[in-house]
């Protein structure tokens, strides 16, 4: 072979060397970036989850890193789509994924100007940029993007592209995605959307930071403007709304991500669906609750009055400890209209509605005279106000009951035993009863943790949180029907499907014997410990209660169609001051919560319904009522008890 034979030949060879290994690479970047592809062609993206009031107002807006709203393209209005392809991709509807014209044309500009100074990107291009690969400027991965998009086009249509394109992309501000920069940017859907505004959010992509309108106002105008101009070049508006569109100024709102304006009721509700879906921070649930905005607002403006009328009393409260708790039901479906668990959630998150059990303390009285009352006692009844000794078999400690003042009136009625909170009635009636029939009345009600062989129990020693003593309140505030409370009512996914909650109902009271309970708890806010809670106008049926040494106040109360559970308290469990009780904390928030609710739901019912098995008669001066269960006393009845003392 001659020397120049020998060359051919080595030149052969490298040139098949070189084709080989650039085959070779080829075929892994393909082989990657059909990989890649798959990607986005099966988009499932982070999606926000949003809570929504029993109205279908906006609570709140729960994500992970990306706050995004998904909007499908059927549901995106084609002036959007046109703003979008008149300023990035005119031909986006023509080409097979990448345009070679725009390329070449962007590759004789940048040989002009000796730099990248122009990119030939088409919105499939764009996309991919986003989703799938860095932003650094080689050639592998422009070769790279291209490959993506030209599979990208095979496997999805035009209208799939665009809508992944609308949804994925940052808006600026912490909004991903074009609906969540709408909603976020002018409160609006996008079928709400001006013409301005439309070119406003199509602008924004290009620099999100540079153009956010909520920091360069008129930088996002100015773009807008070149979108119009756009627009108006390529015949896709004519010369009338361009004129209009650029001479609108939107209003722009600058929201934070979260609108939060209920955290702890969203947390609770986070901590619910938590147990049911293990993706509630990306699944872009709806969920919605039976919260009214409305009250939730009034329950904090009324937490708040209470809070501060504590530190107007005792200067020396402690304000990192001291807090309360409100929660507002419906009577009859066992929604939770509000739920506040603290004066200020910015400071402590901790939930005390939902997760402070607090002891009882005198509200805890109205289960023990409604048991009495199914057994056949009258709210007229006599019973002995008188102090006594008890003390257990074992040992010489001995428990000597007292009324709040030290005084005690000898015989009195239930109603006004109750109505006035006397502690030593309330502890004889406990007695007369017996302490095994309480408890296995109270654990038929529901109650937890009861205590079998203690007569404390008499004076409210027994704890719960105020969420769910507002199920007990609420019993009686229906009839006798136990409802559990409810926050989540429903919960749609992605996919449009709904799961729906129900609260669970059960009957604990007859209706009659129940309504006897709610005539003694008027009287206690009408003339007794509660009458901070009256207001004109409504009835009212309530009960305060405080506990040992002052560590919790609470006010319960009723009206015909809402309950409301009231605590203050310190979160350490220490003392508050000595005037802080029941009757003066928390019953005068309730009263302005009440005198509140009323102007904003006029059409609230006013008065209680009587059942019609309900006796209604006078004895002794006054109307009073009795069943055929609890009658009128035909003559002084008094109850009794054989024993002195009894176990504690």
């Amino acid at each position: 072979m001659t020397l120049a034979g020998k060359k051919i030949k080595i030149i052969i060879v490298f040139l098949v060397i070189i084709v080989v290994y650039f085959s070779i690479v080829f075929v892994n970047i393909y082989q990657n970036a059909y990989y890649q592809a798959f990607e986005l062609i099966n988009y499932n993206p982070k999606l926000t989850t949003q809570f929504f009031d029993k109205n279908g107002e906006l609570i709140a807006n729960y994500f992970e890193d990306e706050n995004r709203l998904y909007v499908k393209y059927d549901d995106i209005p084609y002036q959007v789509v046109e703003a979008l392809v008149a300023i990035e991709d005119t031909v986006f509807f023509e080409h097979i994924g990448v345009n070679v014209e725009a390329i070449f044309r962007a590759f004789l500009k940048n040989i002009k100007s000796m730099k990248y100074s122009e990119g030939a990107s088409t919105l499939t291009q764009q996309l991919i940029k986003n989703t799938l690969l860095t932003r650094e400027k080689t050639m592998k991965r422009k070769l790279t993007e291209a490959l993506i998009a030209l599979i990208i086009e095979q496997h999805l249509t035009k209208e799939q592209i665009m809508e992944r394109y609308l949804n994925h992309i940052y808006y600026g501000h912490g909004y991903y995605g074009i609906k969540t920069a709408a909603e976020g940017y002018f409160r609006k859907s996008l079928n709400e959307l001006t013409l301005k505004e439309t070119a406003m959010l199509i602008g924004i992509p290009r620099q999100p930071n540079g153009y956010d309108p909520t920091k360069h106002l008129n930088l996002a105008i100015a773009r807008a403007n070149s979108v119009l101009g756009r627009m108006k070049t390529l015949g896709w508006i004519n010369e009338d709304e361009y004129n209009i569109a650029v001479a609108q100024q939107p209003v722009i709102y600058n929201d934070t991500l979260s609108k939060n304006k209920a955290p702890y009721v969203v947390d609770e509700a986070i901590r619910q669906a938590s147990l049911m879906y293990d993706d509630v921070r990306t699944g872009g649930y709806k969920i919605y609750l039976g919260v009214d905005l409305r009250v939730q607002e009034l329950a904090q403006e009324a937490l708040d009055f209470g809070y501060k009328k504590i530190f107007e009393r005792n200067k020396n409260a402690n304000e990192s400890l001291q807090n309360g708790a409100i929660v507002v039901s419906d009577n009859f479906n066992g929604d939770i209209l509000a739920l506040v668990g603290g004066h200020n959630y910015s400071k402590s998150s901790y939930n005390r509605a939902v997760f402070a059990n607090r002891q009882l303390g005198s509200s805890f009285k109205p289960f023990l005279y409604q048991i009495a009352l199914d057994l056949g006692y009258s709210t007229m009844d006599l019973i002995p106000d008188i102090s006594r000794i008890y003390a257990n078999d074992n040992s010489e400690k001995k428990w000597i009951p007292k009324n709040i003042g030290g005084s005690f009136q000898g015989l009195i009625t239930l109603k006004d035993a109750l109505t006035h909170s006397s502690n030593l009635a309330t502890v004889n009636l406990v007695s007369s009863v017996g302490l095994e029939t309480v408890y296995r009345e109270l654990n038929r009600m529901g109650f937890r943790n009861v205590p079998k062989d203690d007569l404390s129990i008499s004076l409210g020693s027994i704890s719960a949180t105020p969420l769910e003593y507002s199920k007990f309140y609420g019993m009686f505030a229906n009839g006798g029907v136990l409802i559990e409370p409810v926050i989540v009512k429903k919960i749609i996914n992605r996919f449009g499907e709904e799961k729906v909650f129900e609260s669970k109902k059960e009957k604990i009271l007859d209706p009659a014997q129940n309504f006897l309970m709610i005539d003694m708890l008027k009287s206690a806010v009408e003339k007794g410990t509660g009458k901070a809670a009256k207001i004109n106008g409504i009835e009212i049926a309530g009960k305060t209660g405080t506990s040992n040494q002052n560590v919790d106040a609470w006010f319960c109360g009723i009206t015909p169609d809402i309950n409301v559970v009231i605590w203050y308290g310190n979160d350490d469990s220490s003392p508050m001051a000595m005037s802080e009780v029941g009757g003066r904390t928390s019953a005068a928030p309730f009263a302005y919560f009440m005198q509140n609710y009323i102007k904003f739901y006029p059409a609230t019912r006013r008065k209680f319904t009587i059942p019609s098995d309900v006796i209604q008669a006078v004895y002794n001066g006054a109307n009073e009522y009795f069943t055929t269960k609890s009658p009128m006393p035909s003559k002084t009845r008094m109850t009794t008890s054989e024993d002195n003392e009894l176990m504690f």
